[in-house]
Order: C-alpha cells, then structure tokens, then sequence
C-alpha cells in the first residue's frame, strides 16, 4: 500500500449523538505493525456495543481518543502484511475481531492482530463472516464456559432460556444450543416466533405476554442456565425460574449486574448472575467459521447499508429491533 494514501471511514469525534455523530471523512490508510495485517475490507457488522461506546458507556476508557472509527466485526481480504504475520498472505479471505481500543471497522480498510484473524473458505460470503466475532463469541463463549454446554452433545439434558433471541447474539446461542444436548426456551416478540423456532427453539416466548414477562417456560421446566441478552429484567423475575443451581449469565452487565453477582456470592446462594466479559479466542472464532461453511450455523443477515449510508446502519442498531445482525458494505 503505497504510504499516504486515504479510505473513506466512518467516525465521531465526541460521546454522544447517535446516528447523526457520524461524520464521512476520507483518512489515511492504516499500515500493519508487527504481527498485523491490514484487510480491505468487504463487509462489516455492527453490534449494540458500537453505539453504547459512543454514548459513554465505558468513558473514559473507550475510545481511547477522539476522533473514533468504530465497529470492530469485519470480513475482506489481506492487502499487506506485517511484520512476523506467518499465517496469512495478501489476497487471503478472513474475517476478523478488531482491538476494542482503537476500533477501525467502519472503513474501506482496516488492520486487524493476525492473532485474532481466521481465514474464510468459499463457502462462507462476507456478510456471513462478518456477523461472527462479537456476536458468536459472546454466544458461543456465554455457552460452553459460563453455561458448561459441551456442544457436541454428550452431556446429559440442560434446560436453557434465551431472551432477546432474535438479535444478534441471540440467534446464534439458540442455534449453538441446539447442538448440544439442550432444551431451549426463547424470547422474542411476537413478529419474530416462526424465525426463532426455525433456528432450533424448543419453546418461544412472546416477551410482551405475562408469561412472557415472567419468563415462565410453557412446559414448566426450570433453567438450568439463562443466556440473557436482554436488558432492564430484574433478578428477582429469574430467581423463580431457576432450577437449584441455575445461572443467569449477563452479557451486557451493568453495574448492578456486577453487585448482584457480588451479592449472591455473599450469600452463597447456589442460584448465581454471572456478568459476561468475553475473551475472544481464534479457535472458537475458527470454530464458527467451520460451523457456517458445514451449514450447522446461520449467520442470518437482517439488512445491509453501504458505508455511504453508515449512518441508516447505525439508527437501525440504536433501534434494537434487527433480526440477525446488520452489515455496513465499504
């Protein structure tokens, strides 16, 4: 990549905003550092933690400086290597997890560890890639560690619910659930129900009913582990519907979701919140990729907005009403 040359990206220079913060701006390109590389890239995915960075969730850590590039969920093709990148060569399909702290996916270009790269087979388009990393990690993640799902199978029966399980990271754990030995209970709105149960849900719950809002499973089955992807649901509605040791796993904890979870230590109840923080790993995001190309997971796409129109994308996200994941296309 010939030095000074400039992308078009999308960023904001201050918290807060909303859609309308973004700004088009033409930038330098990035150059790859040592074990980087840099992926022009074809399609981008947007996840609610996006927006919330903007609004201030986590200042004064993020963004670490203004002006901000943001979203960190991309699919393309290596156009540079580093320094030390052995896995990867130019021309090479991937997708990628980019650093938190310094974001870059709402670009033509963006450079990304190859630690957290993984290439693409054919069978895997870019939008499908692209909706990976955040979302199936945390699903994946909130599953097999925080749950203890073995996802092939070979444990015995676990009843799960999964709330908010149209979004995002929701319509993967149903799909990743169902892969192990689980029953799956569903939330979503009603709009959504033939979609939720055509991902593999065993029950779906219409979370504007009173069952609904008690997240009472219509077959009377007690959680043994709650993936909770919704948010403003107080403890107290999960604590009846737990089984003995059932967990409510959090991943997008709060402050009070911490003190719960601090609270419930104390007490040693065997009933347990457990916030989610995710570490993302490229063998699980390996893992994923493997599961799409062998059509065991469906990356489902709710809509697709070019970079020209991020902004479209990004009130859509804010909206909280997607179906699957939305995708920004440079």
């Amino acid at each position: 990549m010939a030095p000074g040359k400039l992308m078009n990206a999308v960023q904001y220079d201050k918290y807060g905003g909303g859609a309308s913060g973004l700004k088009h701006v033409e930038v330098a390109v990035p150059s790859p550092q040592k074990d980087e590389v840099l992926i022009k890239n074809e399609a981008i995915s947007l996840n609610p933690f996006d927006w919330k960075i903007q609004k201030g969730i986590a200042r004064p850590l993020l963004p670490r400086k203004f002006p901000f590039i943001p979203a960190l969920d991309v699919a393309g093709e290596i156009a540079e290597v580093g320094a030390g990148v052995t896995d990867f060569k130019i021309g090479d399909k991937v997708v990628a997890m980019l650093n938190p702290l310094t974001g870059g996916g709402l670009a033509k270009f963006a450079s990304a560890k190859q630690s957290l790269t993984a290439l693409r087979p054919r069978e895997v388009s870019a939008a499908e890639g692209a909706g990976l990393p955040v979302a199936g990690l945390t699903a994946h993640q909130a599953l097999t560690q925080a749950a203890g799902i073995k996802l092939d199978g070979t444990d015995k029966q676990k009843n799960i619910l999964i709330t908010a399980a149209s979004g995002g990271v929701g319509h993967y754990a149903v799909q990743l659930a169902k892969l192990g030995n689980t029953h799956v209970t569903a939330t979503c709105g009603a709009r959504n129900f033939k979609f939720v149960k055509s991902l593999g849900a065993d029950e779906v719950l219409d979370y504007r009913t009173p069952d609904g809002e008690a997240l009472k499973s219509p077959s009377g089955r007690k959680y043994d582990a709650v993936i909770h992807c919704a948010t403003g649901i107080p403890w107290g509605t999960f604590e009846p519907n737990l089984s003995e040791n059932g967990k409510v796993i959090d991943i997008t904890p709060g402050p009070s979701a911490f003190l719960t979870f601090a609270m419930k230590k104390v007490t040693f109840s065997k009933k347990q919140l457990l916030p989610l923080l995710v570490m993302p790993k490229k063998e699980n995001l390996e893992y994923l990729i493997k599961l799409v190309k062998e059509g065991k997971l469906k990356s489902v796409v709710d809509s697709k907005h070019p970079l020209a129109k991020a902004e479209d994308a990004w009130a859509k996200s804010i909206d909280g009403h997607a179906t699957g994941k939305i995708i920004v296309e440079p």
